[in-house]
């Protein structure tokens, strides 16, 4: 086990930390972050029932590990219009480049589906919380949450084409109407 792990290191290391470093700004917490994810791996790598789909799982780690670490800082909505964002010179992932036109989309979403996006995806409230706030029963304001995904993924199906690797990770797009995925 720890030879697979230090193999994972070997391996996605240094991409894993380039992503963590475009979500978070603070050198010292992007190495904890990192550090954290190699721990989750080696703890759970027994779970991953398919080497075929490492990529992704490792990523999904990294990505989940991020949203603690905000959750954990409560951010503002201000402070989450910085993730993501990078310099002029590094070349965003297509899935980068639409990422930064999501909250425009979802603020074309009926306001209640809205409010439930921006507060638990882009605020970092858990859908508890949100119930709470908003007056909901949980179940309520998980499936508000479910249907407000299913509405900005219906949005973004109808405005680009998505072309993804064996991971599900968008590699490129094309827009089909005038939408947030604009190619720069």
């Amino acid at each position: 086990m720890p030879n697979n792990t230090e193999k994972i290191w070997l391996q996605f290391s240094d991409q894993l930390k380039s992503f963590i470093s475009r979500q978070v700004s603070e050198k010292s917490v992007v190495d904890d972050i990192l550090q954290d994810v190699f721990v989750k791996i080696h703890s759970r790598i027994d779970t991953l029932n398919d080497d075929l789909k490492i990529r992704g799982w490792i990523y999904q780690i990294a990505r989940n590990t991020i949203i603690d670490h905000y959750r954990k800082k409560k951010i503002k909505s201000e402070d989450i219009d910085l993730i993501g964002n990078v310099d002029d010179d590094f070349d965003a992932g297509p899935a980068q480049k639409i990422a930064d036109g999501l909250k425009e989309m979802v603020s074309d979403l009926p306001e209640k589906y809205a409010e439930a996006l921006l507060l638990t995806e882009f605020q970092g409230l858990s859908q508890n919380e949100l119930a709470q706030k908003i007056g909901l029963s949980l179940s309520a304001a998980k499936s508000r949450v479910q249907r407000a995904r299913a509405m900005l993924k219906d949005s973004l199906m109808k405005c680009c084409h998505f072309e993804f690797d064996q991971y599900g990770t968008i590699i490129d797009y094309h827009p089909i109407t005038c939408c947030c995925c604009h190619r720069n």
